[in-house]
């Protein structure tokens, strides 16, 4: 979604804990591509509220203000059997710790982030809220402790952030990639012909068009990259694509 946003145009800032060798990679490769400041790299744990202040601060100081703001933090606690696959747990045998982190992260740390925009978006008549979420049967699987409840109340969150961002100029909306994705957080996901993990790129083409001006109309809603089609015109893709936020839809 980075090297996306950055090559439609955009200035990006990047806000990673602990993952700081990550975090270095993209600087370079990005100053690399694009030159030195066209992204910012910031070492922040919004599940702090005084870390995403100081987010919004350094990103206000390098680019002047912010126009879009994308949710893609996530903690997840997977358990391993002795092959490496990952096993449900169920919600009284797993961690208090780990429960408060995802929350925590997943959904109080968006919206620290989505409370601290919000305002300076709304006076400008122009503002992206993208929270990235899960497939629905990720949201209500069983023994997978707290990461599908936090997504499922971050849906619920922006259902009701788009009613209440209605006639601001100011948007709200969901993105997910519609499967397991090929990144770091699928470890031990069971990987066959039937079932592949999805390229991150199936991500590339609906941030790009949710960030721009063409998604004003749209908001309130969940969008699925899988089912983006990148042979139709931007427009006609979302419209495939989405469907209300929080509401799982039925196909008669």
């Amino acid at each position: 979604m980075t090297r996306a946003l950055l090559e439609a145009g955009h200035r990006v800032s990047v806000v990673a804990h602990s993952d700081v060798d990550a975090l270095r990679s993209i600087e370079l490769e990005t100053a690399m591509r694009f030159g030195k400041d066209r992204l910012l790299g910031v070492r922040a744990d919004i599940s702090r509220v005084g870390d995403c202040e100081h987010a919004v601060s350094r990103t206000l100081h390098a680019f002047g203000r912010i126009d879009i703001l994308v949710n893609n933090a996530g903690r997840y606690f997977p358990s391993f059997d002795a092959e490496g696959n990952v096993v449900p747990v169920k919600f009284w045998k797993s961690s208090a710790e780990e429960w408060r982190e995802a929350i925590e992260t997943n959904l109080n740390g968006a919206y620290y982030m989505a409370r601290l925009v919000a305002a300076p978006m709304i006076e400008r008549h122009f503002g992206r809220i993208i929270n990235i979420s899960t497939s629905w049967r990720s949201l209500v699987r069983n023994g997978h402790g707290s990461y599908g409840p936090s997504k499922a109340a971050l849906e619920a969150s922006t259902a009701a952030w788009a009613k209440d961002l209605a006639g601001t100029g100011v948007t709200c909306n969901v993105l997910l990639p519609g499967g397991a994705s090929d990144t770091r957080m699928s470890a031990g996901v069971a990987r066959s012909k039937e079932n592949p993990l999805l390229s991150p790129e199936v991500m590339a083409a609906p941030i790009v068009w949710l960030a721009s001006e063409r998604s004003a109309a749209w908001t309130g809603r969940r969008f699925v990259a899988k089912d983006w089609d990148v042979t139709l015109p931007p427009d006609e893709a979302a419209m495939k694509a989405a469907s209300p936020a929080a509401v799982e839809p039925i196909i008669i």
